[in-house]
């Protein structure tokens, strides 16, 4: 290594103290603590040693090559474990997440803007640079130090090596415990085994989960949901968690709605029950809760949502258009083309720019719920298609950014939506929202209360002939939003008394609050309870 020897020794320093700092950096939020800096991961020994030992030679560089190729895959690992449970409460799988990256970019285009996250991307690829061309230099600096050479100092530097790593790797595999602060929890040999583990058991559900998707019990029958005898909409909000009615800072302001809301629907002759339902995710994705609804299996991941849609299982929708149904997705926020809705057993779909929104969009929530639903209200019917429809809605208003909160209108005066043109630009932008949590939480409790009012509003426009209406969460908000890290949604059945009478046996109380000691039926099982229910000689399986 040429320079002098005080820079060539700054250099090793400075050289081990970046290996070190990417080694104890952990994969939990709030863990990077100066005890966690200070720790000695017993990786860093046996890099060093294995590049003293194998020099600058053509080994040494395949050694540094493998070593740089590997750190910085790992790193990467780690920083997606911290956006990921950051975001969502669980870690990065990445045998299952990849496809996420793509719709993470497009979240961030239409939340802050397509530059922003044109910035993110390349600021993402030239992270991923930097860090490969630090691990190099590092490598090489101790690599090319040059210690004595001698036969048996290589070779008792390889034995070291090797016994630090396997006394490593029996501590990661909890074989023993180290007490000393070498290998705490955020080692990296922990951390690739955890995620080893965790491809190799995503890879192994995922065949069970295939054999579990060509089981049904419903597959070839005939007559199913003959006992509803009108339209159903199976309507999805966004981010309406169990925490509006536990959590003080939202129930106080969501519950009160509620109460109203059951007494004005009560007047209008409607019945109502209420529950709580287990969501598939948390903070995000909410395909996988509309898949897991659907399709009666639980849909944890991109995986298995695409095994889904391979798997020939007839979902809610393909039962019900063969039960005579004309089934529909009202979809405000596909705003780029959706071939998989051919295998979900809609017969149309309403798109963002199917709905013939002109106004604003709210960032990146493509139009407010409202006219989301009045635009089904003026598509769904179809004066040459007697057919009762089956339609599913998802509602966007209560979605992140949570800005600006957006509020009732008079029905008769929503146009093509230019109406919201000054609501949608009011109030600040989410870079500067996003820098205070309290208003975060803030906004997205003004959020759920504009979509509580706007669905009320909504039901008692119908109530003269209302159709059957499932009503229900798709997940929780991210745990630091909802104050809350669990994955209850609520579920409200609204419709006629004949019809919303029958699913007391699922479990769930009359009204629109659920009981407080409700126990959540998971989400995977509401594709056959309804099936199950509103089928004349069937018998509804157990809610749980």
């Amino acid at each position: 290594m040429s320079g002098t020897p005080v820079r060539r020794i700054l250099s090793a320093v400075a050289a081990a103290a970046f290996l070190h700092l990417l080694l104890v950096m952990p994969d939990l939020p709030g863990e990077l603590t100066p005890a966690a800096l200070v720790a000695l991961p017993l990786e860093l020994p046996v890099i060093l040693l294995l590049l003293l030992a194998m020099g600058d030679g053509r080994a040494g560089r395949a050694l540094r090559g493998g070593l740089t190729l590997l750190l910085t895959g790992i790193t990467l690992l780690k920083l997606a474990d911290l956006a990921m449970r950051s975001a969502l409460g669980r870690p990065f799988n990445p045998v299952a997440d990849l496809p996420l990256v793509d719709a993470s970019v497009r979240l961030v285009a239409g939340a802050v803007g397509p530059a922003a996250a044109a910035a993110a991307v390349v600021g993402a690829v030239l992270l991923a640079l930097l860090l490969a061309a630090g691990l190099w230099w590092a490598t090489g600096v101790w690599a090319r130090l040059r210690p004595p050479r001698h036969p048996r100092l290589a070779a008792g530097a390889l034995a070291a090596s090797v016994a630090l790593f396997a006394t490593q790797a029996g501590h990661a595999a909890g074989k023993w415990h180290l007490p000393l602060a070498w290998a705490g929890d955020t080692d990296t040999t922990r951390f690739v085994l955890a995620r080893a583990a965790l491809a190799q058991r995503t890879v192994t559900e995922l065949r069970a989960f295939r054999v579990a998707a060509a089981e049904d019990r419903f597959g070839g029958a005939t007559g199913l949901m003959n006992r509803i005898d009108r339209d159903v909409m199976v309507i999805f909000v966004e981010s309406y968690g169990r925490t509006s009615f536990d959590t003080p800072f939202y129930a106080e302001d969501h519950l009160p709605l509620l109460h109203a809301a059951e007494e004005r629907l009560a007047a209008a002759g409607l019945a109502m029950r209420s529950g709580f339902l287990t969501s598939p995710t948390q903070g995000g994705q909410s395909w996988l809760a509309h898949a897991t609804f659907a399709n009666g299996l639980e849909i944890t991941d991109q995986t298995r949502y695409q095994a889904a849609l391979a798997s020939g299982r007839a979902s809610l929708f393909h039962q019900a258009r063969r039960a005579g149904f004309r089934t529909a997705a009202v979809m405000p926020g596909i705003t780029r083309p959706w071939p998989e809705a051919a295998q979900m057993g809609f017969d149309e779909v309403f798109a963002a720019s199917d709905l013939g929104y002109r106004g604003k969009p709210f960032n990146w929530v493509t139009m407010p719920d409202q006219f989301t639903l009045a635009a089904a209200d003026r598509l769904l019917p179809t004066p040459s298609d007697p057919r009762r429809s089956f339609t599913e809605i998802a509602l966007l208003s209560s979605h992140a950014p949570w800005t600006p909160v957006p509020h009732l209108l008079d029905w008769d005066t929503l146009g093509d939506g230019q109406v919201f043109d000054a609501m949608a630009v009011s109030g600040d932008p989410p870079d500067v929202v996003w820098r205070d949590r309290e208003r975060v939480r803030a906004q997205y409790r003004d959020c759920i209360s504009y979509t509580l009012e706007t669905l009320t509003e909504y039901v008692l426009r119908h109530a003269a002939n209302p159709p059957l209406l499932f009503i229900l969460g798709d997940h929780q908000a991210a745990p630091g939003i909802a104050l809350d890290d669990r994955r209850d949604v609520p579920f409200h059945v609204i419709g006629p008394a004949a019809l919303v009478d029958p699913t007391r046996g699922w479990g769930i109380a009359p009204g629109l609050i659920p009981a407080e000691s409700a126990k959540a039926i998971p989400m995977e099982r509401m594709r056959d309870l309804i099936l199950g229910t509103f089928t004349e000689g069937a018998s509804a399986p157990p809610p749980s």
